[in-house]
């Protein structure tokens, strides 16, 4: 057995592959939220459907986008793992002393089956649909001088030869793009009073999953110094425990309440 296959399968090499692999995936979440937020533009979609042609078109973005699939799906399993092997090796649990650790600490298991759920669903409802199904398609008419962009519907299958369809008319100073519409999809599918608390309560738990995950994840690569634990701590409560779920949760509220 090599010295990389030791490594890997100690107690330290687990932990540092959920650090690595989860510190990976909380930098898709920050890619991931700043793409979304395309949905509050007031433009029908077109900034939104041109970002997810983009996401699902340019090759290293594909590319990226398929190793995070798979670091995902392992983080979760190699999580549920580790706490499997955890438990396994001690017949009885050790009693807990009050404070010595935190309630996250103690359920991340529990959280990160609650994201892999959360997850699943997500992707059928918008990736799935997107790649596999006959979508509506819209189009958008920009005029480049002024910015103005008009918008109609198209029936479903309208073109199956591209995600997006792009014309210029330069005598009249516009571009036409023909787009899967699948802003349309996340407005229909946040009509959900059911689907919209899935979220927001999933977005609980990305909550508490990484005000510990975050912080823990420095530690384990062996980055706890007094310099920087405070700026990772603030990081992990402020941005990844707190802004970044209240963007994705706002996503779902707006749709439901306001579109």
């Amino acid at each position: 057995m090599s010295w990389i296959t030791k490594t890997l399968t100690s107690s330290i090499g687990k932990k540092l592959l959920m650090a690595l692999t989860g510190l990976f995936l909380c930098t898709f979440l920050v890619v991931h939220l700043i793409g979304n937020l395309q949905l509050f533009k007031n433009d029908g979609g077109y900034a939104f459907n041109n970002y997810a042609v983009f996401m699902t078109t340019f090759p290293l973005i594909k590319i990226v986008s398929y190793v995070n699939y798979a670091l995902i799906l392992f983080h979760a399993f190699w999580g549920l793992y580790i706490t499997y092997q955890n438990r396994k090796a001690r017949s009885v649990s050790y009693s807990v002393v009050k404070n010595a650790s935190s309630v996250f600490s103690r359920n991340m298991a529990i959280l990160g089956t609650i994201l892999l759920v959360y997850i699943v669903v997500h992707m059928s409802d918008f990736w799935y649909k997107y790649h596999n199904e006959e979508l509506p398609y819209v189009q958008y008419t920009e005029n480049l001088n002024t910015g103005e962009i008009l918008t109609s519907m198209k029936e479903q299958g309208y073109t199956q030869i591209a995600k997006k369809v792009e014309t210029f008319n330069e005598a009249a100073g516009t571009k036409t793009i023909i787009v899967k519409d699948l802003y349309q999809v996340v407005a229909y599918s946040f009509k959900s009073i059911l689907l919209v608390l899935f979220y927001v309560l999933a977005m609980f738990a990305v909550s508490f999953h990484l005000i510990h995950g975050f912080q823990s994840a420095f530690q384990t690569i062996g980055a706890n110094h007094p310099k920087y634990t405070p700026l990772f701590k603030f990081l992990g409560i402020w941005i990844f425990g707190i802004f970044i779920p209240i963007g994705y949760a706002a996503m779902p509220i707006y749709f439901y309440f306001l579109k």
